[in-house]
């Protein structure tokens, strides 16, 4: 009898769960990205340090192979409620054991890339986002210059009617990341001090043939969300972006984000932007944007130059950036022309940095220096660059999506990078080669290149695409950038006056990926 009961209970249980399991759609969907890569992504070959010896500023492999696994599962209760969880399995360099592609292949190597729930306010137009989600500041031509990654957020839209919505949103990329380092300052304690929050409000309008959506955020940034980097157990490791670095990274210029007294528990950043598309000329397409960043001192400092002189700087750092895409679309293609300008430092530390100020950027005009074509390659040496156009200006031809055979597509384009960057700012560097990453590791992942108005680069890119099947794309992209950086200017570093020296050389890169979606 208690058999018979333990079943009768246990059926009962099954059904009840498969009835409340059938009130929720599951959605499921995907992509696979196997990618083959020969390429360099290096600007310089060979640096000299003052021991007068040349070793080979990138050792990693010319050729290499990859994959990257995303899978998204969303839980649909109804139009007004669903909930998504997001996995990312890699990437994964085949060979590598530290990412799963070695013999055996036995890593944990799953990453939650987002988690969030949809719901809406009943009877109203109100929808709220919240949870780990993709976050990015509205934007156009060339890809968001501030924001535009996962980030743990609250997101609430409201549509007034079909031309006019609003948006605020509250995100907080870090929190809890800094570990004390024993230093003498007074707020030095574990996870003190240490949030970086931003609130941003957006506008979105759209009338016939016109979409604008101006947009402001504001942040505020706590005095220890930066500081000590990794060596303090620090993972808040994109810091060059919203604090006022004046190079591409720390550790390649005479100053870093610890070596100035901070006067402020917490300082204020701001932002704002203005995007616009126009498609009135249908087949003609325009679109700009305006973007303008300011993050409030946190603190004073010394620098020395390459002269032994010291100079009082300031850790303000304010700027602006316009960008601009005009195209027009024909039967077999659509040709544009593309340009972009940025402030940049005007060789005064002592007012600070006048380069925007980034969050996560993303800009995407090219697919080397840029994120472009699929934002994605078998080798982290040769993308994702979270590109902002800060201290640069460029202009390009390209003709997008040329076909002259079916589910066969064809983008190229040529476009010229210069800097806006006092030349002055040089002298400030640690070496010669200080205007790029720190090649001496290999590492030019999420580092922009610092051009003055004596550098200069010149990128190609074709992008060709085959859709085999309705959901397989075979995608084969050759990538070429000429290295016009002036070797006499960058002699001002102090390494330079020191006697070390680089040699410099073209990057190129040829990769082929194997893209299934559903």
């Amino acid at each position: 009898m208690k058999r018979l009961v333990t079943l009768v209970l246990a059926a009962g249980l099954v059904l009840s769960a498969a009835s409340g399991a059938q009130a929720i759609e599951f959605k499921a969907s995907g992509q696979w990205l196997m990618g083959f890569n020969a390429a360099d992504g290096s600007l310089v070959n060979k640096t000299r340090g003052q021991d007068g010896k040349m070793k080979k500023a990138n050792n990693e492999d010319i050729f290499s192979a990859g994959q990257r696994i995303r899978l998204q599962l969303d839980a649909i209760a109804s139009e007004s409620l669903s909930g998504t969880v997001f996995f990312e399995i890699g990437d994964t360099t085949w060979g590598q054991a530290k990412t799963g592609g070695a013999l055996g292949a036995d890593q944990t190597i799953i990453e939650l890339k987002r988690a969030y729930i949809d719901w809406a306010v009943p009877n109203t137009e109100l929808k709220v986002r919240m949870g780990l989600q993709g976050l990015a500041m509205p934007n156009a031509a060339g890809g968001s210059a501030v924001l535009d990654d996962d980030v743990a957020a609250v997101v609430a839209s409201y549509q007034f009617n079909e031309n006019v919505g609003l948006t605020l949103s509250w995100a907080r990329p870090y929190n809890d990341n800094y570990t004390a380092g024993g230093t003498s300052h007074p707020n030095d304690k574990s996870n003190y001090l240490d949030n970086m929050d931003l609130i941003s409000l957006a506008v979105p309008l759209k009338f016939e043939g016109i979409e604008a959506t101006p947009w402001v955020m504001y942040g505020t940034l706590g005095q220890n969300v930066f500081r000590g980097g990794k060596s303090y157990g620090n993972d808040n490791y994109r810091n060059f972006y919203t604090t006022s670095g004046y190079g591409p990274g720390n550790g390649r210029w005479m100053t870093d984000e610890d070596d100035f007294v901070r006067r402020k528990a917490t300082t204020s950043a701001f932002w704002a932007g203005l995007p616009v598309k126009l498609t009135l000329w249908d087949p003609l397409n325009i679109e700009f944007d305006i973007n303008y960043g300011y993050v409030e001192s946190q603190g004073r400092g010394w620098m020395t130059d390459s002269y032994g002189h010291d100079k009082r700087y300031s850790t303000e750092r304010e700027g602006w950036l316009a960008k601009a895409l005009v195209e027009y679309k024909m039967d077999w293609g659509t040709p544009g022309i593309l340009g972009w300008y940025s402030s940049g430092d005007d060789g005064n530390p002592g007012n600070g940095s006048e380069r925007m100020p980034s969050v996560s950027p993303c800009g995407n005009f090219t697919s080397f220096m840029g994120d472009g074509n699929w934002g994605w390659a078998s080798s982290g040496r040769i993308y994702d660059r979270n590109l902002s156009y800060a201290g640069t200006w460029g202009v390009g031809l390209q003709v997008r999506d040329m076909s002259f055979l079916e589910d066969l597509k064809h983008t190229f384009r040529a476009v010229y990078w210069g800097g806006t960057n006092s030349p002055t700012m040089a002298k400030y560097a640690n070496s010669p080669w200080s205007w790029g990453s720190n090649y001496e590791d290999g590492d030019i992942g999420d580092v922009e290149h610092y051009l003055t108005t004596n550098d200069g680069i010149l990128e190609f890119n074709l992008v060709n695409s085959y859709q085999i099947y309705e959901n397989l794309e075979v995608n084969l992209e050759l990538g070429y950038m000429i290295n016009f950086i002036d070797q006499d200017t960058w002699k001002r570093s102090a390494g330079g006056k020191l006697g070390e020296a680089y040699e410099k050389q073209d990057a190129y890169k040829a990769q082929l990926i194997f893209a299934y979606t559903f």
